[in-house]
């Protein structure tokens, strides 16, 4: 089975890469659902979100306080990076154990998309790595869209690699500043060279 990764920046398009992979019947899952999975209430990683930030990260009904908690982390590296030595491992281990599934299940690609995932080391565990990238603008209007204002956009791009060390690091880029017929064109160009 061809491992591959698929990372980029904020905003750069890898949740319709997700959505065009699965159209195109490849097997993908993203981290960032993995990272919502292992905070559920009563898991090991919200235990271990509590025991580090205290348990005002929570909401009344005892989930997560998943923007109050991004509003502290990205206001503090230190707090950023005790957040990501709590959960990345949980979601390390998810994703490693969904690629051996869909191994056994026969599956000729499987697709991991993880934000961080040169930042984090792992390009060394697929076969080939899939950077989406788009200009800067397109990347803040797009967080713009969602309702974000500068700060915050800001502290998100701060926090990961630029594009274009994303784009130079990767074996495959896919630029995302077309329609989407375009962006579904380059993921069929790179799976027909699979392999």
């Amino acid at each position: 089975m061809m491992r591959l990764g698929i990372t980029g920046g904020i905003g750069a398009g890898k949740s319709t890469a997700t959505r065009l992979l699965t159209e195109l019947g490849v097997a993908v899952v993203d981290t960032d659902d993995l990272a919502r999975t292992v905070v559920q209430p009563g898991s090991v990683g919200l235990a271990g979100v509590v025991s580090a930030f205290g348990s005002g990260i929570l909401l009344a009904n005892g989930e997560l306080d998943r923007a109050a908690l991004a509003r502290r982390i990205f206001a503090n590296e230190a707090e950023r990076h005790l957040l990501e030595s709590v959960l990345h491992p949980l979601i390390h281990q998810l994703w490693n154990d969904w690629l051996r599934h869909a191994f056994e299940a026969g599956r000729s690609v499987g697709a991991v998309v993880i934000p961080l995932l040169f930042e984090k080391g792992y390009s060394g565990e697929f076969d080939q790595v899939v950077a989406v990238g788009c200009t800067s603008r397109t990347q803040r209007n797009r967080l713009r869209s969602r309702g974000w204002i500068d700060p915050e956009i800001d502290a998100r791009i701060k926090a990961q690699w630029s594009t274009d060390r994303k784009m130079s690091a990767a074996d495959r880029v896919v630029w995302n500043e077309g329609c989407e017929e375009t962006h579904r064109e380059q993921w069929r160009r790179i799976l027909a060279g699979l392999g």
